[in-house]
């Protein structure tokens, strides 16, 4: 007899609700994580009484009622709505592009006005098959929005020109004929008041956790305790990256106490130009509409992933796509091994489907979900 029916590697939330599902059903589970912290790149810690998303701003929204329902059993959800305004050499724009947007770029007022704006400029363009990135933003947009509000960050986003990026990375860019600053068309959408780490501490509530663990270090120590594996990390890492290593964009961030109360004015701003070397900021106290008499700004930089690096967003393009599908015959044929969540499945997740993934899990492996 084993100790545990399931070891869970990683404690972000993939495995931490797949942890709470099967102590539910009476399973016992171990959970580890190579981090000195708990929660993935949700984790969130308080600094002069404002909870910082440590990796980069995490905005909880979804149209699935259930999942909605599911996370307010964990936390209190404010009405805090994504509105972010991009800075284009000081000048300000509302994201995505709306009303608002078109009213600052070009002075327009009606919708009508609007369209015939980004139509004339669709047609100057004469692009009739968009051969990569640039070409396919200016035929849904304008040469105008690329240049200020895509162009830029976009390079920065993804390191390099956007000439060399394939078109499906834009296959759509939000253009709304209305005065609505939000950004998600969600039905639901908020913050948990006090951070996303009370959410995984009370997911792995009755579980045994270990942190600074590295289970490819110690595999087979690991696997020796569990009746099965449930693996959060890089399917490629997982087998020894021998079919070659899938690419990654990486994300550095700088964080720093400011003595001020308001810094920028919004949680977060998105810097389109390229010269500007970082791709936004954050200013964590808007998220929860802190009136703290300091605050804490995060500058996120966009970086190549070189091994050893923290792998944020999956470079779905023919190659890795082609190359995931091949780890992926690898991980169906692993015995007694789960793989899940955005790492294990290459696949960039929102939070709401990241849950909605993991329910699908434990439907096929423990039945039902109970909350």
């Amino acid at each position: 007899m084993k100790k545990y029916d399931y070891l869970i590697v990683g404690t972000g939330l993939f495995g931490a609700v797949f942890a709470q599902q099967a102590r539910k059903k009476g399973k016992t589970c171990l959970l580890i994580d190579k981090r000195d912290h708990i929660g993935g790149n949700i984790y969130t810690y308080e600094c002069e009484g404002i909870q910082v998303h440590r990796y980069g701003a995490h905005i909880f929204h979804t149209s699935n009622k259930r999942i909605w329902d599911y996370v307010n059993s964990l936390a209190v959800f404010n009405r805090y709505t994504n509105s972010p305004v991009a800075n284009y050499h000081g000048e300000i724009y509302n994201m995505p592009f709306n009303m608002n947007t078109f009213n600052k770029m070009w002075g327009v007022v009606t919708p009508d006005e609007a369209r015939a704006k980004i139509d004339e400029q669709v047609r100057e363009a004469g692009i009739t098959e968009p051969k990569n990135l640039e070409e396919q933003a200016i035929s849904l947009v304008g040469r105008d929005i690329y240049e200020k509000l895509v162009k830029g960050y976009t390079e920065k986003q993804w390191g390099r020109p956007c000439t060399e990026l394939p078109s499906f990375i834009i296959k759509r860019l939000p253009v709304r004929m209305i005065y609505d600053n939000n950004y998600f068309n969600d039905l639901y959408q908020g913050i948990p008041v006090g951070g996303y780490t009370q959410i995984i501490e009370k997911l792995m509530e009755g579980c045994e956790v270990r942190l600074n663990t590295d289970y490819l270090a110690n595999k087979e120590e690991l696997d020796a305790c569990a009746e099965k594996v449930v693996y959060t990390g890089p399917v490629d890492a997982y087998f020894n990256y021998s079919l070659g290593a899938l690419e990654y964009r990486s994300v550095r961030f700088e964080t720093e106490v400011l003595d001020t109360p308001n810094y920028q004015g919004n949680a977060v701003v998105n810097y389109t130009d390229r010269e500007t070397p970082y791709t936004r900021i954050i200013e964590h106290k808007h998220f929860e509409f802190g009136t703290q008499p300091k605050t804490v700004i995060s500058r996120e930089y966009s970086a190549e992933w070189k091994p050893g690096d923290e792998p944020y967003y999956p470079v779905n393009d023919a190659k890795n796509s082609a190359l995931y599908q091949q780890y992926k015959q690898l991980a169906g044929a692993e015995e007694g091994v789960i793989f899940g969540g955005r790492l294990g499945e290459y696949k960039y997740y929102d939070m709401d489907k990241v849950i909605d993934s993991a329910f699908a899990l434990i439907e096929k492996e423990l039945g039902s979900v109970e909350y």
